[in-house]
């Protein structure tokens, strides 16, 4: 119930950082209308949803305003809670809420994981607005700022990019914004102690080297590898390539690495057939390949050549995204994509609910699809 009267504010002296302009008016509107959402008060004072969530912050640390269902309300001197605006606790607080997530595209890996991350959010009564950003964009932060200055999102959850020369601007900015931040496939550490952020990632590495024990359990002495030059996940599956390579008593120069670029480029054709020459003069019988795209254009390239598959060469994809689909059906990693999306939303939705626990980082493992591509080498 809306609540009317005067609006007490403590001496100046223990007023803080606020503006004493931007103040009065966020008390004077709410003394009026006694209960408001965070967006009304934005737009009513021409100021930020991230900048009024913190003088609403301070304000609450005053004891003069509390958080209520889907908004904030006014708290009088002596005057008793109703249990209308007695303020909500745990995950019971979160309906309503809105979460902002970006993703590098809005196809090929993408939508299942925003599936996962709708239906968590739909269990807890919260809302996502999804966009899309690009592999190409040099600065995700444009983006970021219209979810929380024009959308008023309560949290991000956030892939950005972290090769570009902006890269640690925008982290540095999610750090500061004063929403709570979820990366996801990402991790980042900000500030002189590096202070790690939170996050939820596949183990790639795991993956990967799940890929080369299958191929050595076969009988395959040397296992190559092909990546997809533009791939952020590249570094992590080379580096459980390479760890298996040991944990298998398989010396990795013995065998061949490259990388492939996109389908753009006039190179990539000759770069596939490079491939194929080198296992041939290497006698590699096994690739891991990332991704679903490349698998794909080298198992074609092996058709076009009389390479038998998996007769002269046993291959595994990683992603899995489409090459279940292939003839023959690649055997092939499958991050947990539905599940990075879902566990995103409950790592925020943790950190809404209670602002003060410890930093997560949730790390979740992919699982191995055998399929038609992968069999024992020839002797």
């Amino acid at each position: 119930m809306p609540r009317r009267g005067n609006a007490v504010s403590p001496p100046a002296a223990h007023r803080g950082p606020l503006q004493a302009a931007r103040r009065q008016h966020l008390l004077e509107a709410l003394q009026r209308d006694g209960w408001m959402r965070i967006s009304d008060l934005s737009r009513r004072l021409g100021a930020a949803p991230v900048t009024i969530r913190r003088d609403l912050a301070q304000l609450a640390a005053e004891g003069l305003v509390q958080r209520v269902h889907g908004g904030v309300a006014l708290i009088e001197p002596g005057d008793p809670q109703t249990p209308e605006e007695e303020p909500a606790t745990g995950l019971d607080s979160l309906s309503g809420r809105t979460l902002g997530m970006l993703v590098p595209s809005l196809d090929y890996y993408w939508p299942d994981v925003a599936r996962g991350a709708e239906e968590a959010a739909r269990e807890l009564d919260m809302r996502v607005v999804l966009r899309g950003s690009s592999y190409d964009t040099e600065d995700d932060k444009p983006q970021l700022t219209r979810l929380v200055d024009r959308m008023g999102v309560d949290a991000l959850i956030v892939v950005p990019r972290m090769d570009t020369p902006t890269a640690g601007r925008t982290i540095d900015w999610l750090a500061h914004i004063g929403v709570p931040v979820v990366l996801l496939e990402r991790s980042a550490a900000v500030g002189a102690h590096h202070a790690v952020m939170e996050s939820v990632v596949t183990d790639h590495a795991l993956g990967a080297a799940m890929a080369v024990r299958h191929l050595t359990a076969l009988g395959h002495r040397r296992v190559g590898l092909v990546l997809d030059a533009n791939s952020p996940t590249r570094p992590h599956v080379r580096r459980g390539w390479l760890d298996a390579a040991a944990e298998c008593d398989m010396n990795p120069h013995d065998t061949l690495e490259a990388v492939i670029p996109d389908i753009r480029s006039p190179d990539r054709d000759a770069l596939l057939d490079q491939v194929l020459d080198r296992c041939r003069e290497t006698a590699t019988t096994a690739l891991l390949v990332h991704a679903d795209a490349e698998a794909i254009a080298l198992v074609q390239r092996c058709e076009e050549r009389h390479v038998t598959v998996p007769g002269d060469l046993s291959i595994v994809a990683y992603d899995d995204e489409i090459v279940g689909l292939f003839s023959p059906p690649l055997t092939a990693v499958r991050p947990p994509r539905r599940s990075i999306g879902r566990a995103a939303v409950r790592l925020v939705a943790d950190r809404l609910a209670d602002p003060d626990r410890p930093t997560h980082r949730v790390v979740i493992s992919p699982s191995l699809r055998i399929r038609e591509s992968t069999a024992a080498p020839r002797a």
